[in-house]
């Protein structure tokens, strides 16, 4: 665990301090940009010391890294059958998604671009591997399992699979934002998903 650096703030205003933080840098990404968001832009917006910034965040990718982090997906617990694999990974990546559907259409707008390189740290991979706790994790996870258990063919690239699955993934969000939320994302993403994994299914 990192050490928490900058002043320690007092007990009763720790949380509050943190959700200015959070609020500030929503307010300047829906406003601006997921560019815009800076260690000074976000103290400035939210009235607080850089000090104060750096007891809760390292920097400012790691504040726009709260926003992919807040659940771990190593013990989420799915609802879909293991057999139904499509489903079941169309499930966890909703779990996601609605995460990113709560903080508002003009927030996804600003935030799911190119430029927002603590979005493609999360959605990426380093050295062949998806970083611990993400969704990618879970989902080669969940692709691994359903190849032991026969439900998917044997001779697959699961780490390629699951590279296209998350591909898709973005897919799916950039239409929605582009279609200003008129999209069902989720009819979409489910559709899609069955579609490319039908073929490595063992009838």
């Amino acid at each position: 665990m990192s050490r928490k650096c900058g002043r320690p703030p007092k007990s009763a205003d720790a949380q509050e301090n943190k959700q200015q933080l959070i609020d500030a840098a929503i307010h300047i990404i829906e406003k601006h940009g997921a560019e815009a968001v800076t260690v000074r832009n976000v103290c400035a917006e939210a009235d607080l010391s850089i000090g104060t910034f750096y007891y809760y965040f390292q920097n400012k990718d790691d504040l726009l890294m709260y926003f992919l982090r807040e659940t771990s997906f190593d013990s989420f617990e799915l609802q879909t059958p293991d057999a139904q694999i499509a489903d079941r990974i169309s499930e966890l990546y909703m779990h996601l998604i609605r995460q990113y559907m709560r903080l508002g259409k003009e927030f996804m707008k600003s935030f799911y671009t190119t430029g927002n390189q603590a979005l493609s740290a999360y959605m990426g991979e380093q050295d062949g591997r998806f970083a611990p706790g993400t969704v990618m994790e879970r989902s080669e996870a969940e692709i691994t399992a359903a190849v032991e258990q026969g439900v998917l063919h044997s001779e697959i690239d699961i780490h390629r699979v699951c590279m296209d699955i998350c591909t898709i993934v973005k897919g799916c969000v950039f239409e929605w934002c582009l279609s200003d939320g008129m999209k069902d994302v989720e009819q979409v993403l489910c559709r899609i998903v069955r579609n490319y994994l039908c073929v490595y299914l063992n009838q």
